[in-house]
């Protein structure tokens, strides 16, 4: 689902050749959950138990068994999902609305302070592009209260649940974009998704605390918050 909502990003450094006026002319692509946002604490843990659950019901395995798949799956293909379609013919709207139900979750999402600042004073258009669904794609950007900084929504529906790190997801987004990826940044958590990325030309942030930086990452930032000071690097 791209959206055709469009922002003007003028300012007086887009006027001088400097690296903020050259990153304004690029497109961030931006992964949602521990990216934008630390899944880590409370909502992947929860959804890692719902699918369990889901594959001990519909795989008739027990919870070891369950979980087993499940990690072999997402180490495999990058998303569960992929696997549970590939070699077990899962719906995947089926599995999605079960494994992504929340009684509480507002109270489950955690945000650094000045997200939503960060990303209005970045420079260039800005999308995001997740593996999660739509329902919970939306509700998230709405907690945050960030929806309004993106120009374009694509979820694992918008991609024909051709999840990261496959190249169809990739590639179907940037032709419904009109995007060259040679002027895209993904940012990203997850390495295998920057691996995809970068191939196609893209440059490439790294979301996380470590020290090491492959070569597919450009740079590794700590938090997104750190993006507006390294643009210099990109």
């Amino acid at each position: 689902m791209g959206s055709n909502t469009r922002y003007s990003h003028s300012s007086p450094l887009l006027d001088r050749a400097s690296p903020t006026a050259r990153v304004a002319k690029r497109t961030w692509l931006f992964d949602l959950d521990n990216t934008l946002h630390n899944a880590s604490a409370h909502i992947f843990p929860q959804i890692g138990r719902s699918m369990r659950d889901y594959m001990c019901k519909h795989l008739d395995l027990d919870e070891a068994q369950a979980t087993a798949l499940r990690q072999h799956y997402w180490r495999r293909y990058g998303a569960t999902l992929l696997g549970l379609m590939r070699h077990h013919a899962i719906d995947p709207v089926h599995f999605l609305h079960h494994t992504h139900q929340f009684d509480d979750l507002p109270s489950m999402v955690v945000i650094e302070r000045g997200l939503k600042a960060m990303l209005k004073r970045l420079p260039g258009r800005k999308v995001i592009f997740s593996n999660a669904p739509f329902q919970y794609t939306q509700a998230i950007l709405a907690i945050t209260g960030i929806g309004q900084c993106f120009d374009a929504v694509y979820s694992v529906e918008s991609i024909r649940f051709k999840p990261k790190p496959a190249t169809q997801g990739f590639l179907h987004l940037l032709r419904a974009e009109g995007l060259d990826p040679r002027t895209c940044t993904m940012v990203e958590d997850t390495l295998p998704n920057l691996k995809t990325a970068k191939r196609l030309g893209m440059k490439t942030v790294w979301v996380n605390s470590g020290t090491r930086k492959p070569p597919y990452a450009d740079i590794r930032v700590r938090s997104v918050l750190d993006l507006p000071h390294r643009l210099g690097q990109l």
